[in-house]
C-alpha cells in the first residue's frame, strides 16, 4: 500500500492534518475517508482496498493530530462541514467521493447540503441522526445524559454510558435517560476521574452531532448521489435506526453493508468488523451507474 503523505491546513480556529495516499495514474474520483471524532488512523484498512485510485484521509479538529485554538469547545457539524469544504478546496481534485462514517456521516451530510458541486458520491454511514428518529426526544435526552454523566464522572463512566446507549435495540423509552448510567468497571474501563473534560467524542461532539438538523430540502435537491448505509449486524441500534430514517426523508432506502457500525474497521482501535467484505460492497456502491 502507498504509504501517505501527511498535510496540514489552516482554517478558522484549528489545524487540520491529512493524508494523502497517491495514485497519480487513476481515472476516478479521489476518495475521501471521513468519520468524527474518529480520524485518519480508523481508516487505514479500508484505504489498502482502494489503492486504485487517491485516497484522503484526516483528523477533524480537536481529534489526534489536528488541533483546536480552544480545546474545550464544543465542535458543530457545520464548522466540520466548513473545515471539509476548505480541505476539498486545498486538494484542487474536482468533484471527490466521500465515504463517511458515524459522526462523519452527519458532518458529510452537512457539507453537500452547502457545497454538493464538491461531491460527486457521498456514501454515508449510519449517521447518529437523532433528530430524524421517530423517538426523537428520548433519544435526543439519551444523548444528553451521556454528556452529562461524563461531566459529572469522568471518562469511564462517561463511555460506559455511551456503550449502553449505542448498543441499545430499538425505540427509547421516554424514561431510558433517567435509568441509572452503568458502572465503568463492567465493561473494563478506569473508575478513577482523572478531571479532564475535553474529551473530542464525549464532550466536543457528542451533543452537536447527534442534534444536529439537517437540511433535507437542500439535501434532496443536491447534485450529490447521497447514499445511505447500514451495518447488517447492527439493525435496532441508534444510529442504524437513524440511517434508516434518514434515508427515508431523502426518498430512498439504506444500502446494508456488512457487519456492524464500524464493520470497515481491521484492529484500528482494537475493533475488527468485515473489512474485506465491507470494502468489496463499497466498491460496489461506489461504482459509476449503481443506484443509490
Amino acid at each position: 500500500m502507498t504509504e501517505p503523505l501527511t498535510y496540514t491546513l489552516e482554517v478558522p480556529g484549528a489545524v487540520l492534518t491529512y493524508d494523502v495516499r497517491r495514485n497519480d495514474s487513476s481515472k476516478e474520483p479521489v476518495l475521501l475517508m471521513i468519520g468524527s471524532p474518529m480520524g485518519a488512523a480508523g481508516f487505514r484498512t479500508l484505504a489498502g482496498h482502494f489503492t486504485d485510485r487517491t485516497v484522503v484521509t484526516y483528523d477533524p479538529r480537536g481529534v489526534e493530530r489536528s488541533t483546536k485554538a480552544d480545546g474545550t469547545a464544543e465542535s458543530t457539524p457545520d464548522e466540520h462541514a466548513d473545515d471539509l469544504h476548505r480541505l476539498l478546496e486545498a486538494l484542487k481534485a474536482g468533484p471527490v467521493d466521500i465515504f463517511a462514517s458515524s459522526g462523519g456521516a452527519v458532518n458529510a451530510l452537512a457539507l453537500v447540503a452547502r457545497h454538493p458541486e464538491q461531491v460527486r458520491t457521498l456514501v454515508a454511514h449510519e449517521p447518529p441522526a437523532a433528530q430524524a428518529l421517530p423517538d426523537r426526544e428520548a433519544a435526543l435526552a439519551a444523548c444528553r445524559a451521556i454528556h452529562d454523566t461524563y461531566h459529572r464522572r469522568g471518562w469511564g463512566a462517561g463511555m460506559a454510558h455511551f456503550i449502553t446507549v449505542v448498543a441499545h435495540k430499538g425505540p427509547f423509552s421516554s424514561d431510558f435517560a433517567e435509568q441509572p448510567a452503568p458502572e465503568p468497571a463492567t465493561f473494563g474501563l478506569p473508575t478513577e476521574d482523572d478531571g479532564s473534560r475535553n474529551d473530542p467524542m464525549l464532550a466536543q461532539n457528542m451533543i452537536s452531532c447527534t442534534h444536529y438538523q439537517h437540511d433535507f430540502d437542500a439535501l434532496r435537491a443536491a447534485s450529490t448521489r447521497i447514499v445511505i448505509g447500514a451495518g447488517a449486524e447492527s439493525e435496532g441500534e441508534m444510529a442504524s435506526r437513524a440511517a434508516h430514517a434518514v434515508a427515508e426523508r431523502l426518498g430512498s432506502t439504506p444500502i446494508i453493508f456488512p457487519s456492524g457500525h464500524g464493520g470497515f474497521l481491521g484492529g484500528e482501535y482494537g475493533q475488527t468488523g468485515d473489512p474485506d467484505a465491507f470494502a468489496a460492497k463499497l466498491r460496489e456502491v461506489l461504482a459509476p451507474g449503481r443506484a443509490g
